[in-house]
């Protein structure tokens, strides 16, 4: 288990989920809720588990290199959960298939589409080349068994950016 991998796949099923809402007739709403309600809690389960698991070893591989954009990276990763989480309590507030419900689930899709491009182009491929296989194993099966023991969700709570790296750093 590598977590670079754990993570890809996790976002492959969020990509996989949304573009499931997108193929449900507008007018089910039952499905609609169902499919959103498993995708939010996935969302915010990776969030929470990448904040835990993945970025305080991203913060710690910056310092080991002396490289400060991890730093950065981190930064830009915890406002963009916060903005996937904007995104979920905006859908929350609304009636399931209505406009605003719409525009809370499109706005967490375009954040978290945002996230994933950024961590899979810069974050990963920095693990993939400078953290050894057993750690990212060691990484990938605390963030499994996360997931497992949350698979029906966290609590949906902002972070500040720069309290977080402070606080992980």
């Amino acid at each position: 288990m590598d977590i670079c991998d754990l993570i890809l796949s996790d976002h492959h099923e969020q990509r996989r989920m949304f573009a499931m809402l997108d193929d449900v007739d507008p007018a089910d709403t039952t499905t609609l809720g169902a499919l959103w309600t498993r995708l939010e809690a996935m969302l915010e389960v990776h969030a929470q588990a990448e904040e835990i698991y993945f970025y305080p070893e991203l913060l710690a591989l910056g310092e080991r290199l002396r490289d400060t954009s991890e730093v950065a990276e981190t930064k830009d990763a915890i406002g963009d959960h916060n903005d996937i989480r904007d995104g979920i309590l905006a859908a929350r507030d609304a009636a399931v298939g209505s406009k605003e419900w719409w525009k809370g689930v499109n706005d967490a899709r375009e954040a978290n589409d945002e996230h994933m491009g950024e961590e899979e182009h810069e974050g990963l491929k920095d693990f993939r080349q400078h953290v050894d296989l057993q750690t990212r194993h060691d990484i990938a099966v605390k963030f499994a068994v996360y997931e497992a023991e949350n698979v029906t969700g966290v609590p949906v709570v902002d972070k500040d950016p720069q309290d977080y790296v402070d606080e992980n750093s």
